[in-house]
């Protein structure tokens, strides 16, 4: 028979049955309850607790000098908030209450601009919205401001018992201020991206890759874990100089304010590799300073002027048409040509009358060039052109800058007629002479260092190199645009030419005593568009390019002024600039050897006061000078040696230890130095008050007087 009871089995598992059925409809009412009407609930909560493809922004590269000098950084700034649900969450609103008016009048401590009832007032705002992301200051903070009211109460727990968070930015900071500002450029701070100059240029290689991350809420904490690791960005060394930048700057603005001009431009090139050593932009601005709004250095499209007659010279010289012995009549500074007056600049003067080919470079005669490039061309402007272009001066250099533009050198154009359709016989003579032409200040400089490089035309470099973790990822080396403007017999004879123009010429005032330098004076009206030159008011572009020293150049510079009304003189104002920047550049380099500075009456010896004999053994000894000593002892380690010296024949010093007074006792500090006189006597309990500069002559406690409270010393140097 079964040992099995159907009769009270049954009814328990169907009790078991009926509870387990009624849980499963509950939970499935549950889920469905939860997934319609609490589904946007759940939803914010979730978003509370994980965010998902969260973007990290990676540390931005810096930017660097040529010798390694932070010219652009990235600092972190930081913007704070309060969430308030998380406060209430955490039950610490007593604590808050408690603590709100320590946390205002910090704030206000901080911020004294805004007083700590306003503070008070805002935050109570806040707390009153429950608002989970409420701005305690409207703007960026720095690190040191940041930690300051990390400290506050309530701010100094953890986010999760505060409320208290933050977001981090990385802000751009530039080391030297507003040195090479244009060229270095800038960030939108809000947006974090990049503005104009390099920043933007190599913004791709700065910036770096994001990474991912997301965040999830573990064990009531909140976690984020890293999907993908954010990439930093590299660092690029410029090309740039500091100290030569500075000099630039302070060359170009000192004359700016001296002449009351509206723009000035510099660029200094090391002639060998092209590297841009420093480049300046100034502009007026409305409250008469001076500040770098435009890079006029690259992006002016302006009439060179006579500048541009080197270029004139040198292609007549290479096609064979002149020679340097070639002459030309300039009369009395005044020549009709198709309808129109060729003048010079001293016609008023009566002119140069007959002059060679090199003066009309030296004296910047604009008929004695437009005459010998007319009277070749004239037939042909296309191979003037076509030659002008050959020396690279019309050459897209390739900037890495926004707002660069090549030259725009117009090339004659006939129509199906035959006839020119863009071209008059006026535009040769005056193209010959630095009009009819835009041509901005980079591309000039290019081609004056050229010829300062025997002819090999280099691309302007404004980068070195790209480092990463302090290796070198990506290299930019120096790039040959041309090998030969010209022929070599032709460069050596404008090079010949240009460092006259200094030395004999119109540009005296750039030149030097202590090296030779080489170089073009340019002046030239400014056309105001469609207005024309006769808009009222003549505006002026003033000029110098050229190269120093001339016998093995190291660097060329232009350097263009832009001023309104006379007197206006490229030589006399830009020469000047460039003169300065010149003389600084060497000054910068220059080695005197010691040997150089000895002459008969040269005091090789220093003389050495009575005293501590430790340090004067120290110093000696790393002049390189003898000593005889009666003692032995160590500057670095031991009690001072107190004696007297005695120099030998200015051969050698001696140095005599004498006996050690007692601490009881004023010591003998007469031929002693301030500093050891004030030593030897304070420090046995006297107070010494000097008089005079030098050595002690006279000391109002002798030697040997036995020291009473309170007394004083009284020291006469000379």
């Amino acid at each position: 028979m079964s040992k099995f009871n159907y009769k009270k089995v049954i009814p328990r598992y169907r009790c078991i049955a009926i509870a387990m059925t009624f849980i499963a409809v509950t939970v499935v009412g549950r889920t469905l309850y939860i997934m319609t009407a609490k589904h946007d609930y759940w939803m914010q909560v979730a978003d509370r607790v994980k965010k998902d493809s969260v973007k990290v922004k990676p540390a931005r590269g810096n930017i660097l000098s040529c010798k390694g000098q932070f010219l652009a950084s990235s600092l972190p700034e930081f913007k704070v908030y309060m969430d308030f649900k998380a406060l209430k969450d955490a039950n610490n609103d007593s604590l808050w209450d408690a603590k709100i008016d320590s946390i205002a009048e910090g704030l206000h401590h901080i911020f004294p601009e805004k007083s700590s009832a306003a503070f008070k007032n805002h935050l109570a705002e806040g707390r009153t919205k429950l608002s989970r992301h409420w701005a305690i200051w409207p703007k960026r903070i720095d690190y040191n401001t940041f930690t300051e009211i990390k400290v506050l109460p309530i701010f100094n727990l953890s986010p999760y018992k505060s409320g208290f968070h933050y977001e981090e930015y990385n802000a751009r900071k530039r080391s030297y201020g507003s040195l090479a500002g244009r060229t270095i450029g800038a960030m939108y701070g809000a947006k974090d991206t990049a503005r104009f100059g390099l920043e933007l240029s190599y913004d791709s290689i700065l910036r770096g890759k994001n990474g991912i991350v997301h965040r999830r809420k573990v064990r009531n904490k909140f976690l984020n874990i890293t999907d993908t690791p954010p990439v930093d960005g590299a660092d690029i060394i410029t090309t740039i100089d500091v100290d030569i930048q500075d000099l630039a700057e302070r060359a170009v603005v000192d004359e700016l304010r001296e002449i009351n001009g509206n723009v000035g431009v510099a660029i200094v090139m090391e002639v060998a590799t092209g590297d841009i050593k420093a480049i300046v932009n100034m502009e007026k601005c409305f409250d008469n300073e001076y500040r770098e709004i435009h890079n006029h250095a690259v992006s002016d499209l302006l009439e060179p002027g006579s500048v541009f007659k080197t270029a004139s010279i040198l292609v007549a010289l290479d096609d064979g048409v002149v020679d340097t012995t070639a002459k030309v009549e300039t009369a009395a500074g005044v020549w009709p040509m198709y309808g129109r007056e060729m003048k010079d600049w001293n016609w008023r003067k009566g002119g140069y009358g007959l002059l060679t080919l090199p003066q009309t470079l030296w004296y910047s005669s604009n008929v004695g060039v437009s005459r010998i490039i007319d009277d070749h061309y004239r037939n042909n402007p296309e191979k003037f052109v076509k030659s002008i272009l050959r020396t690279g001066i019309g050459d897209d250099l390739g900037i890495p800058l926004v707002g660069a533009t090549p030259a725009r050198i117009r090339m004659p154009h006939k129509n199906s007629h035959g006839q020119y359709d863009n071209w008059s016989r006026t535009d040769l003579p005056w193209m010959s002479i630095g009009y009819v032409t835009q041509i901005p200040p980079i591309s000039t400089l290019t081609f004056y260092n050229a010829i300062a490089n025997n002819g090999k035309m280099m691309r302007p470099r404004f980068v070195q190199r790209v480092v990463k973790d302090g290796k070198t990822v990506m290299e930019f080396p120096p790039e040959v645009i041309r090998p030969a403007i010209a022929k070599p017999t032709s460069i050596k004879k404008i090079q010949t030419i240009l460092e006259q123009v200094v030395s004999v010429g119109l540009g005296k005032k750039a030149g030097s005593e202590s090296f030779k330098v080489s170089g073009k004076t340019g002046t030239a009206q400014m056309s105001k568009g469609s207005a024309g030159y006769k808009a009222g008011g003549t505006n002026y572009l003033l000029s110098f390019a050229g190269y120093f020293p001339s016998d093995a150049p190291e660097y060329s510079c232009i350097v263009c002024i832009q001023k309104s009304g006379l007197p206006a003189s490229g030589g006399g104002m830009s020469g000047v600039v460039f003169h300065n920047i010149a003389e600084g550049i060497m000054a910068q380099r220059l080695k005197v050897n010691i040997e150089d500075a000895k002459d008969a009456s040269s005091i090789l010896i220093p003389d050495v006061l009575n005293g501590n004999l430790t340090a004067a053994y120290n110093v000696l000894n790393t002049l390189g000078i003898k000593t005889n000593t009666n003692w032995s002892g160590s500057y670095l380690n031991g009690n001072p040696i107190w004696g007297k010296a005695q120099n030998k024949n200015n051969k050698t010093i001696a140095l005599i230890k004498e006996p050690s007074y007692s601490k009881k006792v004023i010591p003998d500090v007469l031929g002693m130095g301030a500093r050891d006189a004030v030593y030897a006597i304070e420090s046995r309990g006297v107070k010494t008050i000097i008089d005079g500069r030098g050595k002690v002559v006279k000391q109002s406690l002798p030697a040997g007087h036995y020291i009473k409270k309170n007394e004083k010393c009284y020291l006469i140097l000379k």
